[in-house]
């Protein structure tokens, strides 16, 4: 049974953002069970914890003598060992992978650059000015991404892993208000959030958090 590890305290405040969301709801749309083993912050930059990730964060997958680090690489591991994520046509199948990491290179990078900015510079001079660039280079994304998802339930064809990785990264959006411009997106993330493997794994990241408040 595979190991994953997780926030022991995450900063999302259980809201799923994290990145073993990635792999938790990718092993529950496969029927794998796993462990969890929680980290703290301090112990995810330990010598221990670096031999399995060398940059120190989260998420890991161990499975026997196989370890692997960053959560493309193990959902797409997850998603070739088991039936579930990935199309059994060859062309679908890289069609799916592509989307994977169009999620990953074209929409991800600047949605987070534009949710730290709005975390940790609000106080910031310069914020106020720089923080519509940040929302329009968000915009043009989304508005690109629009006019695929406006014409069918998912990216291509069947739910595949591309789109829970293109969930997982707009899901980041959720405070933003960009979201709620671009109603087809708003109901693409609203179908995936309703699958009930979404809900076993953010459920069970919720748990975590709940238990580290607490304690």
């Amino acid at each position: 049974m595979p190991t994953i590890t997780a926030f022991e305290s995450s900063p999302d405040r259980g809201k799923g953002q994290a990145r073993d969301m990635r792999v938790r709801w990718a092993l529950e749309e496969v029927g794998q069970p796993y462990d969890v083993r929680l980290l703290s912050f301090a112990a995810m930059k330990q010598p221990a914890h670096r031999a399995l990730h060398p940059f120190g964060q989260i998420p890991t997958y161990e499975d026997g003598d196989l370890t692997l680090f960053e959560s493309g690489a193990i959902v797409l591991h997850i998603a070739e060992r088991h039936d579930g994520l990935l199309p059994k046509d060859a062309n679908a199948r890289a069609r799916a992978i592509a989307w994977m990491f169009a999620a990953l290179s074209t929409m991800e990078p600047p949605i987070v650059e534009l949710t730290m900015a709005m975390l940790f510079e609000r106080d910031r001079s310069w914020y106020a000015e720089r923080l519509p660039s940040l929302q329009e280079r968000v915009r043009i994304r989304l508005g690109e991404l629009s006019r695929r998802v406006g014409k069918t339930d998912w990216l291509d064809g069947a739910f595949s892993a591309g789109d829970l990785m293109m969930v997982t990264v707009l899901r980041r959006l959720n405070t933003s208000g960009l979201l709620d411009e671009f109603r087809d997106i708003a109901a693409y993330v609203a179908r995936a959030e309703a699958r009930p493997a979404f809900r076993r794994a953010f459920e069970a990241q919720l748990a975590v958090f709940q238990a580290a408040s607490r304690s």
